[in-house]
This record gives C-alpha cells, structure tokens and sequence, in this order.
C-alpha cells in the first residue's frame, strides 16, 4: 500500500530537536516540549508541562480521533535524557491532511491466518479474535501478561485499536502478520492486545500520556510499557520498514530493547514520573460547591459567538476538514437559539437556528450520509461533506437521529425527519441482534467482490458510471445528474477529497442541489422526482445487498446503546408531528412509529436481562457471547440513565424511571467524588488502570459528567423531598469542578455549557398527563406533549388505576399521586403545565395542550415540585 509523502521540517535546539509550532486543526495539537540532557531537568519540564494551563487546555480541547492521525500516522513519543539516534518523529499537523480515500487493505489468506493460533481465540471482542491467528504471541489485558513480563523482565508492547479501525487492520497486514516481526515482538517483549471499546479505561490512560507528550493521538495506539504498566514511550501506527528517513517497526522495537537493557532505571522513573503528574492533572476539585453567578449564562454565550466564528456558511458545519458530525455542538446551538427566542431575541435566535439547519442539510445531502442504506458514515475528510471515513459507528447514528428530531420540531420541516427516520431505519435493518440488542460498528473496508483477497475502504458504497446505467437503465440519467455520478469519477469537489486519486472513475453520492431545483429542471412534478429516485435507490441498494458486507462489530456497549434508546424513544414521539398522508421514499420506511418505542424497549430489557446485576445493581460494560469482564463505567451509566429517562418520558413504562433511579444511585456509590466533585470515569477498583479521571470534554460522544449533570437535573425535576435535594447539589458541585473550562475554553465542552445553564434555571415546566395509558388518546395527548422543542421540560404520565405506579409516585413525589387522585376522568387524557409552584387548568385534547406549551416560560421563581 502506498503511503503518500511526507514532509518534516524541525526547529533544533542544541541536539534535540522540536516541532514547529502547530496549526489549529481538526485534532487538537500542543507545542512539543524540549528535550533536556537530565532527568532533574526533565522532572521539571514535565511538571510544567502537565500542571501548565496549556495541558489542561488540551485535556479538555475537542479532540476529533482519526482511525489514523496523519497523512503518513506515525507519531513517536519518547522522552528520557538518553541518546535517541533518531529524532522525534512528528507528524504534519493535520491540515494539511492527505487522507487516503480507498486505500488497500491485503487480506491474509486463509491457510496462512490459521498457521498460528494465540490466546487471543478464547477472547469474545471482534477485535481481539481479528488477531487471533497472528504469529504474535499475543495476551489480552490482564494478570497473565503482567506476570510474563515481570517473570521474563522484558518491557510489554501494547496496542490498542478497534474492529472498524482501518490502520489497525493495515499494522496487522504489515507488522503482525509478519513473521520476523513477530519474532522480535515475541523474544523481546509480552504483546497485549486491547480492544478500546471493551477497556475504554486502559486507552484513557496511555492514549492521554501519547496525547500529553504529543499533542494529538489515533489508533492504532502503539505503547511500550514496563511490567509494573508505567508507560516507557508511545506512539499511532508505525509502517513496517523505514521509509522516508523515519524509523519503521522494526528499527522502533530494536530500538527500545536497546534503551531497555542500558538505560531501564530512567526509563522506568520517566514512565511512573509521567503517570503521577498525569493524574494530578486530570484530577480536578471544585474550590466551592458551586458556578459563581453569571458564568453558567457566559459560558453558554462564549460556546455560542466561538462555534458561529466558525461556522462554514458556504458548506454548513463548524470547523474545517476533515469534518466530524459533531452532534453536541448541534444541541448547544439550539439550545442557544431556544434562551435567545425566550429573551425576546428573536433575531438572533433565527440566526442561530439558520446555521444549524443549514448545517444539518448540508450533512445529509453529503457523502457522509448513506444515500442508499439509511445511515451516516464517521466523518467527511474534506470540507464539503463529500469524501467519507466510511466507518459506521453507534454513538454517532444515535445522536444525529436526536438533533434531527429536534430540527423537526422546530421546524415541522418532513425534510429532517425523513433523515432522524432513515437512520433509525438503517439501524432497525442492519443493527440490531435477535435479542434487541443494538450492535456497536460496520467497517469502513469490504472486498470489492466475493473471494477478492484485498479489501478497500468503502468498496461496499461507490459506483461506477456504468454500474448505474446498468441498473437504473431509463432513470440512470436523472440519477446521475442528481448525485453527481460522472464517467471519470465525482471526488473532485475538493483537493482534500482524493489527493492521490484512489477514486478515480469512482463516485460517492452526494446531492448539490435540492429535489424541488432538480425537479423543475426537468419538468417533473415533486414527487413523481421523489419517486422516481426512491426506487433508483431501491434498486442500487438490492445490488449492493450482493456485495461482500464490511464487518460487523457485533459487540453491544452499553452507553452506546444508551444514545440509541434515546434517538428511538424521542423519534416515537416527536414524528408524530409529520401531517397525516405523509409519503415515504427509500430508504425509508414510514412504519408505525411505535416501533421505535418497541426498539428502544428491547434494547434496555436485553441491558437489564444480560448487563445488570439485580444484587448489586451494578452494570457491565459490553456484551458479545456473554458479558465482558470489564464492569461498566461513567458513560455507561450517564448514557444509559439518559436514554431510560427518555424511555419513560416518552412513553415507557414506570419500571425504566425506576431503574434509572437505582441507577444513579450507583453511579454515585462508584463514580462520585464527594469531596472534590465530580465523576471519575472508573470506579477505580482494579489496579492495573493507571488513572482515574473526571472527563470534561464533549467530543463525538458527550462526556459521562456533562451527561450526568443533566441527568441529575432532569431526575430533580422528577421527584421531591431529599432527593431532589441531593441530585441538585451533586450537579451544582459537578459544574463546579469545570469552573476553568466553563471559563476559558467553552467550545470543548458544549453539553456542559447547556448542563449549567440548565441548573440555573429557576423553574422548569412540567406537564403532567393523568389517565389510561393504553389509548389512542393518551398517545395523542403524549405526542402533543412533546411536540415543540424545550430542554427544560419535564413529562411525567400517570395512570391512577394502576398500582404500581400510584405507589411509586407516593414514595417518590406525592404531589404526583395527588394530581392523578384530583384530576382523573373517566376515558379521558388530562393534562395540566405546572410552573413557578403553579399549574395550569386541566386540559384534555392535544390542541389545547399545545397552546398552552407555546406560551413563553416564566423564569422568576426558585424551582419546586407542582402543587
């Protein structure tokens, strides 16, 4: 496989060398520090790099991970006063970026995969069994390696990637398949393997050293540790040989063996230096129990002007190539336009609301949207959406499925729910097990036919000019012309889109004007246009169904799954909103919406059924063939919590309020941190994780403590008495731990932003709908319920024949049980909106309900439980 070059340029001083100063870019990057000739020297330089503001800003900086980090992925991360015969090896900032579009990934043959079998075969992660049969004598995480490397004394080369990573499998093909490789790797060192999606906090601990060191990070993620786990050096993917006077595998691991057995005693107080100052860092405390005024509402103003400052009004999004569908900077800028719209700002709202639907548009009319399966691709390497990563991840489909629910109950616009419905159709399709379980990841690289021995990425997705013609016959040409498809291939949009012409007479769908603009071009009414492309992708996607599918990470994580109950239980609801008659194009469905409800039902019942342990009440992290060994964590929790909150305020039953209750309840026991505020991200229980830290930052997924803060608002909201109490103070004391992010960098934490102001809100409405819970009327009256967009609203339903529930109401807040008891009627649906210790007079049709939701809210009292 062909990399493409590289150039280097270092500023020197004396004979160390650094990088030149960084660019802003899509990853986030710190200026190199310098290298010192002497340990107390260094001692020095790392503490001041790791206590610097600098560091805590890139700690918290939205740093978007690439499967690989850099044109030519290599960064090395070394640093001990010893001799190193090579300089650091540094990557080009990212901006400048070549990615490569299509690159080749050989496939081993069968007979050679089976000529060794490893420890790895009796693991469950996908991961993990793709290196089963490498000659590396691979261990998973754990005691045995540990054992091994101290037994023996030989440093652990550890590598961590994913399933879905198209540089993890890449290393694989060049490094571990490789035979003299590996018998460098098994004489000299004890290799273990981690998949990052089954040991999320084993990654946290050496992605942050490589990131701190660094400036930036990827997977694959190569480290070299001593056998008491101290991090030595580290680095992203390395090509097997030396190219481009940069040291390859082979030249790094003579290397470090080398280091190893002359200079160990340094190397070892390096990596257990770095580890201390690392965790003194990243374990913040709150210096008072909460924000100082006026600084939840700043901080929410700051995110806001620093997101429209770089707002791309030509093609939609925020930031420049590569481009993320970042979802949480999508929710704070509508939260943003909704504060704006309540303050009478109403210009300002627009403007904000023009960016994010623009933006939302922009993304599903891109390549990075699956045209014809329903569904988004990771990210788009150039700046018009154009040219995908083609990795489908979970996290990312089940929050963009939110936003566009939330764009169409703003907007009532059929365009962003047909988008929130073809990704949760994508999912119901392609991703979900027998069990309802919801599957974590499909690959970004496929044979292009059966028995093809190389895979390249997104082969499963583009077409050729002729393919088209082929299929589509008679409407090929108004196809063609609508998603640019050309006989010389459509990536050149961009010089970003495919540098090296790996797409060359190849083309990736993408729609550069609206169906309406197309339409008239030729002289077609609407919807026979709609028509007429909904079964031209009918027909590509019957095709591409014959293709050789990318893998299936078929390993279900829980707070994942957690995003996902969300994205089904929400859609099951606010689509209703979309007029009666509404017509449906594939890859779309239109099915009853309460399936969605049903989805997300099954998902948390296969959580509760395989993942949750009634005793103790505690969660674990994955599943595939059984629960993963590794318990759950923060996100697992929060996420999950989240979504079951969602369940029941759109719908569920009382037992997923319930649960999510005992739920927080845990989480507190495990995560919380009393004194100091805030959650760590382990419960801090097994000794081989070096760090345990309290993660801030709003990334491609939202972090586990900006997620909680709302949690505890939205529960405090929920129930009365001490409770609410407690969950108040934990959240206020949680913010307060971010003081210094809030402040200075609001941009790297979004969510957290919306999460403070919420806290400060004095009174959030309430609507509470009293009757049979089995009717048609109750489901209207719940989708009128939910029919404008509000964060700071709260739905409880009760139903006062049902015991359960009138008993779980008194327990939690009487106040409940009273307003069922006083407002029941016979076959009918009441509702009342409750404010400011008021509550409005009961209404019981879906009109009327929504009138009474589209009054401006009152913010002028403390809040408090409805009376």
């Amino acid at each position: 496989m062909a990399l493409p070059k590289s150039s280097l340029t270092f500023s020197h001083y004396g004979k160390f060398a650094i990088p030149p100063k960084p660019t802003t870019t899509g990853c986030s990057l710190l200026k190199k520090p310098r290298l010192s000739s002497s340990f107390l020297l260094h001692s020095s330089m790392l503490r001041r790099l790791l206590l610097s503001p600098s560091v805590h800003r890139f700690l918290s900086h939205p740093t978007k991970f690439l499967s690989f980090p850099t044109p030519y992925p290599s960064v090395f991360t070394y640093f001990s006063p010893l001799t190193w015969p090579f300089p650091y090896i540094f990557a080009r900032p990212i901006s400048s970026l070549k990615f490569l579009a299509m690159a080749e990934r050989p496939s081993t043959p069968e007979s050679h995969s089976r000529k060794y079998t490893n420890r790895l075969a009796a693991e469950h992660s996908p991961y993990l069994l793709q290196h089963a049969h490498n000659p590396v004598d691979w261990y998973p995480w754990g005691e045995e390696a540990f054992a091994e490397a101290r037994k023996r004394d030989v440093p652990i080369f550890l590598s961590i990637g994913y399933s879905t990573c198209h540089w993890c499998h890449v290393m694989e093909v060049e490094s571990f398949e490789d035979e003299g490789i590996a018998k460098l790797l098994n004489d000299w060192f004890v290799s273990i393997k981690v998949d990052r999606e089954e040991r999320p906090d084993v990654d946290k601990v050496y992605m942050t050293y490589v990131q701190a060191l660094y400036g930036g990070g990827g997977w694959p993620l190569s480290a070299f540790l001593s056998p008491d786990l101290k991090p030595l050096m580290g680095g992203t993917y390395f090509p097997p040989n030396d190219k481009h006077g940069r040291p390859g595998f082979k030249t790094i691991l003579r290397k470090v063996k080398d280091a190893w057995d002359v200079k160990r005693d340094i190397l070892v107080k390096s990596g257990g230096f770095a580890i201390e100052q690392l965790a003194e860092a990243l374990s913040a405390n709150a210096s008072s129990n909460k924000l100082p005024d006026g600084l939840p509402q700043n901080a929410l103003r700051l995110c806001a002007d620093q997101l429209s400052a770089s707002y791309d009004s030509k093609f939609g999004g925020f930031g420049s190539a590569p481009k993320f569908p970042r979802p949480v900077e999508i929710q704070l800028m509508l939260y943003w336009s909704k504060k704006l719209e309540e303050t009478g700002k109403l210009h300002e709202a627009s403007e904000a609301l023009k960016k994010v639907f623009f933006s939302l548009q922009c993304m599903a009319r891109g390549g990075i949207h699956d045209h014809v399966g329903g569904g988004f691709h990771r990210y788009s390497v150039d700046e018009c959406w154009h040219v995908p990563h083609f990795e489908k991840m979970l996290y990312d489909q089940g929050q963009l499925a939110n936003v566009y629910s939330d764009a169409f109950s703003i907007t009532k616009d059929c365009y962003f729910s047909f988008v929130a419905r073809d990704i949760l159709d994508y999912l119901r399709r392609d991703m979900i097990g027998q069990e309802g379980e919801i599957f974590s990841a499909e690959d970004a690289d496929s044979a292009e036919y059966e028995g093809d021995a190389r895979k390249k990425e997104g082969a499963f997705y583009i077409w050729t000019s002729e393919e088209v013609d082929d299929i589509l016959g008679e409407h090929a040409t108004v196809f063609k012309n609508h998603y640019y498809v050309k006989p010389s291939g459509n990536c050149d949009l961009s010089r970003m889109s495919d540098p090296h012409h790996e797409f060359k007479g190849k083309n990736v769908l993408i729609e550069r004007q609206n169906s309406a603009e197309m339409a008239s071009k030729v002289g077609m009414p609407v919807d026979k246009y709609l028509d007429i492309l909904g079964e031209c992708r009918r027909k590509l996607f019957e095709v591409r169904s014959s293709r050789p599918r990318p893998h299936l990470d078929d390993k279900v994580i829980v707070s994942w799954n957690g995003l996902a109950i969300s994205s089904f239980a929400r859609a099951s609801k606010i689509l209703k909103g979309e007029e009666e008659g509404t017509k449906f194009y594939f890859p779309v469905v239109g099915c009853d919406l309460q399936e969605y409800m049903d989805v997300a039902e099954k998902a948390a019942s296969f959580i509760r059924r395989q993942l949750y342990n009634e005793q103790t009440h505690r969660l674990q992290h994955s599943f595939r063939n059984g629960p993963s060994k590794a318990p759950g964590f923060l996100d697992d929790y929060a996420f999950l919590i989240s979504g079951l909150l969602d369940l029941f305020e759109f719908g569920g039953g009382i037992e997923w309020l319930l649960w999510a209750i005992e739920l927080q309840d845990t989480q507190d026991k495990l995560f919380l941190d009393r004194e100091g505020g805030g959650y760590f991200n382990t419960p801090g229980e097994d000794p081989s994780v070096l760090l345990r830290v309290k993660e801030d930052n709003d990334g491609a997924e939202p972090s586990g403590n900006s997620v909680s803060a709302i949690n505890l608002v939205r529960l405090g909201s929920l129930v009365a008495g001490t409770r609410t109490d407690c969950y108040r103070q934990n959240a206020e004391h949680l913010l307060a731990v971010f003081e210094a992010r809030l402040k200075d960098m609001a941009m790297a934490v979004p969510l957290m932003c919306c999460a403070a102001d919420m806290v400060t809100v004095p009174s959030r409405k309430q609507v509470v709908l009293v009757g049979h819970k089995h009717s048609v009327e109750f489901e209207n009256m719940l989708a009128a319920a939910h029919t404008s967009y509000d964060p700071n609203k709260t739905v409880i339903h009760i139903d006062p024949s049902n015991k359960e529930e009138m008993e779980f109401w008194d327990e939690h807040n009487s106040n409940i049980t009273l307003m069922a008891k006083n407002n029941h009627v016979a076959d009918k649906v009441v509702a009342l909106v409750c404010q400011n210790f008021t509550c409005s007079a009961p209404v019981a049709d879906p009109e009327s309900l929504k009138v009474l939701l589209s009054q401006k809210s009152s913010s002028s009292a403390s809040i408090g439980t409805s009376k």
